[in-house]
């Protein structure tokens, strides 16, 4: 499979995931993973998990804008750069905002997120 193919249904299932069941998202990071969030470094699946469970909003709502993909490094691994918005339940306006994902080839086959850049785009 391309890259493209590969990025986009990484990011279905991460953005729909997410949406639903944030908890779930734990399968996707190891315990080398980290992830920036607004500028706070987080290390580890278990605490990228609690830090996204922690947010202050039960349910949210992806629209993805763009997906890119470049190939990474000879370990066959992908950067997958989205930007969208982010619609929170009783927010009239929309937030705009940017993820970067550094994947990393599994031995079964699959990836999982080494690097995950959040930020909030303020206008």
């Amino acid at each position: 499979m391309d890259p493209d193919t590969i990025s986009r249904a990484f990011v279905d299932h991460y953005y729909s995931t997410f949406d639903t069941n944030r908890a779930a998202l734990s399968t996707l990071y190891q315990d080398a993973s980290m992830l920036t969030f607004e500028g706070e470094k987080i290390q580890g699946s278990q605490n990228i998990v609690n830090k996204l469970t922690s947010l202050p909003f039960q349910q949210c709502k992806h629209i993805i804008t763009t997906v890119d993909c470049q190939p990474s490094g000879p370990a066959g691994g992908m950067l997958v750069f989205v930007s969208g918005t982010l619609q929170l339940p009783g927010e009239q306006h929309a937030l705009k905002f940017s993820q970067m994902f550094h994947l990393m080839p599994t031995p079964q086959g699959s990836f999982y997120v080494f690097n995950d850049i959040f930020r909030l785009n303020y206008a």
